[in-house]
């Protein structure tokens, strides 16, 4: 929406800075949220790309050397070691996955702070099930109750009030109430 159309609906210059300011805001959170969609995305793809090239590494190695014992046991530290990277990964993803997913739902609920909201949550009861969260709708129900000015309110926009330019009253005037024709009435 562009203030050409927010203009021809009838509002005055005022309303529409209003309402362009809090739709930017509105943007602007959302452009945040995407780009950091997009870095965890790139970081991602690194981290597979980087599993995939050690995959590779080891299996060359236990091609070209079967029969020697040291290159054995490195062919074997070096798969434990891929192994325990491939963990630490995996449990970082998951936590990308569920810092996402909290972000996403925080916003939904519509927090003014979601590092405070943080803060008062129990993180250990809340519980990441394919992109739902089990146990985050509890917490924010009563976080709303006790703490309310953590939220923002909804409130319904006032419609404007369009006057049509001309006599308001519509011409039903009985004359008591003009002083020009209070004394145009004594001469007649």
């Amino acid at each position: 929406m562009n203030r050409e159309e927010l203009k021809a609906l009838g509002l005055t210059d005022e309303q529409i800075d209003k309402v362009m300011a809090a739709h930017g805001k509105v943007v602007n959170s959302t452009k945040d949220k995407a780009d950091k969609v997009e870095g965890l995305e790139s970081q991602l793809e690194d981290y597979k790309t980087q599993l995939a090239d050690r995959d590779t590494q080891l299996d060359d190695l236990s091609k070209q050397v079967k029969d020697n014992a040291d290159l054995t046991a490195e062919i074997d530290r070096l798969k434990d070691e891929n192994k325990t990277a491939t963990a630490d990964l995996q449990k970082k993803l998951e936590t990308q996955a569920f810092d996402f997913a909290l972000d996403k739902a925080l916003t939904g609920a519509k927090v003014k702070n979601s590092k405070a909201i943080r803060g008062l949550l129990d993180m250990d009861t809340i519980k990441l099930d394919g992109e739902t969260l089990k146990g985050l709708d509890d917490q924010l129900n009563g976080l709303k109750e006790s703490d309310s000015y953590l939220f923002e309110q909804e409130t319904e926009p006032t419609k404007p009030t369009i006057v049509n330019p001309g006599n308001p009253n519509g011409g039903t005037s009985t004359g008591d109430d003009d002083p020009f024709a209070a004394k145009l009435a004594k001469y007649n």
